[in-house]
């Protein structure tokens, strides 16, 4: 039975909101535990956003594709494998996700709910990661597509939490997440004034993937 369009926006809505908990929450958790060792702190939380991801992917791929990303749904609308209209509502639902993830992580750890970050990621080596980061991710998405779909959930799991460590952003590669980290000012957090010169690099990067993968996959 094909999902409804309804079933589609909520799994995009809902699974957006687990994996900005996952992110925002494991964030908190591992600074509170790691005694001021940001290594430590970084670890625990690329470890638990890879492996949130992982298991959302399982939940929800076969209902919406489990894109929670307005970039990888625009890059899937631009190969025309879903309509503009979808696509649009898709990134509503996981904006609109990522917020109620992000304050659901604060009121598991009894912070404010309403926050703006003061964490600034800026600079012209953070904008390049964000780039390569997207790049990477959408790359992944498309190839396993391509030739092993099977393997889809546990590649973007492990790609995620390896560009947590190699990209100088952590990898945000997701212009919803980007936003929505701008509202908490945990160890995840984004400056608010950030975040277009990151959503500007998101966008580039998944652009150049889909030109690549047309060269790389090309029927």
């Amino acid at each position: 039975m094909t999902p409804s369009p309804a079933q589609r926006l909520f799994a995009e809505g809902l699974g957006t909101a687990f994996l900005l908990a996952a992110v925002v929450g494991s964030g908190i958790m591992g600074e509170r535990l790691a005694g001021g060792n940001v290594a430590i702190a970084l670890l625990a939380n690329s470890l638990a956003t890879g492996a949130v991801l992982t298991v959302l992917i399982l939940i929800f791929g076969g209902v919406s594709g489990a894109h929670f990303n307005p970039a990888v749904s625009i890059a899937f609308a631009l190969r025309r494998e879903l309509p503009w209209a979808l696509a649009g509502f898709y990134a509503v639902s996981q904006v609109t996700g990522a917020f109620i993830g992000v304050w659901a992580a604060h009121l598991m750890f009894d912070l404010p709910v309403f926050q703006l970050s003061a964490h600034v990621r800026s600079g012209a080596g953070q904008w390049l990661a964000e780039a390569i980061a997207a790049f990477g991710l959408v790359l992944t998405i498309l190839g396993c597509a391509a030739r092993v779909p099977a393997a889809t959930p546990y590649a973007v799991g492990l790609y995620i939490v390896g560009a947590y460590w190699f990209t100088a952003s952590t990898s945000f590669a997701n212009p919803a997440v980007a936003l929505a980290r701008a509202f908490t000012d945990s160890f995840s957090g984004i400056a608010l004034a950030g975040v277009p010169a990151f959503v500007a690099a998101e966008l580039a990067g998944m652009a150049a993937a889909l030109a690549a993968s047309r060269v790389l996959w090309r029927e």
